[in-house]
């Protein structure tokens, strides 16, 4: 399996797990979606919020590549998010429509990867400036780690809520050979 192809597998997933995410978190009522619930990010409003934040810095960063993707080039209105813990939107159908944007842009931009994208490092600055050059393929693998984890974290708050979010394993996306 070549590089570009795990990152569409990433994708993917990441697309059916926030539909399902989403879909679950719909059952609860505006209060509860706020409630504190002493994760990092406090509530779960708070988690998706800061996966949408974490995505767009990262895809803006993604966007300065020397390949200059097209499919990232919608985000150059998109204002860079102050805080890691910004609420962009405290209303969950218009947070979850930006996720469904953002997803399918994310989608977009993946299949313009090469392998070749891949290889090449990337410069960036960090949230508070400091300037880092790493390998793109390691950053993008974070970039979807990222999303994994803070979704692990909403998993449990839904569970705790009393809604079982079902299968979440990459394992269902993977393709049989």
């Amino acid at each position: 399996m070549s590089l570009k192809s795990n990152f569409i597998l990433m994708a993917e997933y990441n697309k059916w797990m926030n539909e399902s995410i989403y879909s679950a978190a719909s059952r609860l009522s505006r209060d509860s979606l706020s409630e504190n619930r002493g994760a990092f990010f406090g509530s779960i409003i708070g988690t998706l919020n800061h996966i949408l934040v974490a995505d767009v810095i990262w895809l803006k960063r993604f966007a300065s590549h020397p390949a200059n993707f097209s499919s990232l080039n919608c985000l150059a209105i998109t204002p860079l998010p102050e805080k890691l813990d910004s609420i962009l939107f405290s209303d969950f159908e218009k947070l979850k429509n930006e996720r469904n944007r953002l997803d399918g842009v994310i989608l977009e931009f993946v299949n313009q990867l090469s392998d070749e994208h891949l290889d090449n490092d990337l410069p960036y600055q960090n949230t508070k400036g400091v300037p880092y050059t790493k390998s793109f393929s390691l950053l993008m693998q974070h970039f979807f780690n990222h999303q994994t984890h803070h979704r692990g974290q909403i998993s449990t708050m839904l569970s705790q809520s009393g809604i079982d979010l079902g299968v979440t394993d990459l394992l269902v996306k993977i393709p049989n050979e």
